[in-house]
C-alpha cells in the first residue's frame, strides 16, 4: 500500500484503524476481528475467508474493481471452498489472485486491511450490531473531514482572491497606459490572469472552458486546496516580477517552476506532474500594450 493517512475510530469500545490512500479508504480487519476474539484475530479472519459466500463476494468485488484479477486462480479457490481441508489466508488470496481489495502488511500499519466495502461485509459476519456502529462512526469521520476540507478550500479561495487584487494593481500600474479604454484594459488583465493559469494549471481560461463546457464557474472554482494555496503564492510573486519589469515570457517560466516545486511539496509525493508552459498557449493571445 502506498503512502497513507491514518485515522482511528472507536466502535463499541474497540479501536479501529482506517488508512486512506489514493482516495480510497481501507479499514483494519485485524481490529474488527479483535471485537470477536482479541487474542486470535488472525484466526477470525481465516475462518471468514474459508466461507464460500465470502469467497464469492470477494470474487465479485475484484471483478468489478480490479482489471488484473486472476479468474483462473479464483475458480480454483472457489472449487475448494466447503472442503474440510480448505484453508485460506489473506496473503494466499492476494498472491494467487492478484487481489487489491485486501492488503496484508507488516511495519508501522501492520495487520490485514480491506477496502471499506469488504470491511463492512466482514464486520457484518463478525456482528451485525458492530457493523452498524462501524458504518455510523466511519460516516461521522468522513463528514468531519469534509467539513474541514470545505473550510480550508474556502479560506484558500479567499486568500487567492485577495492576492489577485495585489496582482491586478501591479498590472494596472506597470502594464496599462493612462489613456486606454476599458475593453483594452480587460484584454491585458485577462492575458496576465492566463499567465497564472498556464503556470499552475497548464492551460488558459478559454482552453479550460472549451474542455469543460458543462461545469459552472471557472477553473479556479474547481481547484484543489493545494492549487489554491499555490495560486495565492504565485499571484503575489507575479506582481513583484511585474514591478521588476520582467517580460511576460520570463515571468511565466519562473512562475511555472515555482508552481511545480510548491505543488510537489504540498502533496508530499511525486504524483503531481505540472506540464511546462507551451509558447503557443500565450502567443495566440494579444500582447499587453506597453
Amino acid at each position: 500500500m502506498t503512502k497513507a493517512t491514518k485515522s482511528t475510530i472507536e466502535v463499541q469500545g474497540t479501536a479501529v484503524t482506517l488508512l486512506t490512500t489514493k482516495g480510497e479508504d481501507f479499514i483494519s480487519l485485524t481490529d474488527i476481528a479483535k471485537f470477536k476474539n482479541a487474542n486470535h484475530s488472525d484466526d477470525v479472519i481465516r475462518n471468514w475467508l474459508r466461507n464460500r459466500n465470502t469467497v464469492e463476494f470477494l470474487g465479485v468485488w475484484e471483478r468489478l474493481n480490479n482489471p488484473d484479477f486472476n479468474p483462473v486462480e479464483f475458480d480454483g479457490i472457489r472449487m475448494q471452498t466447503g472442503l474440510n481441508t480448505f484453508t485460506l489466508t489473506p496473503k494466499q488470496w492476494i498472491e494467487k489472485t492478484g487481489a487489491i481489495g485486501i492488503n496484508s502488511q507488516a511495519g508501522r500499519y501492520g495487520g490485514t486491511y480491506a477496502h471499506k466495502d469488504i470491511a463492512f461485509e466482514f464486520a457484518s459476519w463478525v456482528s451485525v450490531e458492530f457493523k452498524l456502529y462501524l458504518i455510523k462512526e466511519f460516516q461521522r469521520l468522513k463528514d468531519d473531514e469534509n467539513r474541514r476540507l470545505s473550510l480550508a478550500w474556502s479560506l484558500n479561495r479567499t486568500l487567492s482572491k485577495l492576492n489577485y487584487r495585489i496582482h491586478t494593481d501591479a498590472v494596472k500600474l506597470h502594464l496599462i497606459p493612462q489613456e486606454v479604454t476599458s475593453a483594452q484594459a480587460a484584454i491585458t488583465y485577462a492575458s496576465e490572469a492566463d499567465v497564472l493559469n498556464v503556470a499552475l494549471f497548464g492551460q488558459t481560461a478559454k482552453q479550460w472552458r472549451a474542455t469543460n463546457p458543462k461545469l459552472e464557474g471557472n477553473m479556479r472554482d474547481h481547484a484543489t486546496i493545494a492549487q489554491l494555496l499555490v495560486l495565492a503564492n504565485i499571484e503575489g510573486m507575479n506582481a513583484e516580477f511585474i514591478h521588476m519589469s520582467l517580460s511576460q515570457g520570463e515571468r511565466l517560466k519562473r512562475l511555472n517552476g515555482i508552481a511545480i516545486r510548491q505543488m510537489q511539496t504540498l502533496t508530499s509525493r511525486d504524483l503531481v506532474q505540472l506540464e511546462g508552459p507551451k509558447d503557443s498557449q500565450l502567443s495566440k493571445k494579444r500582447s499587453p500594450p506597453r
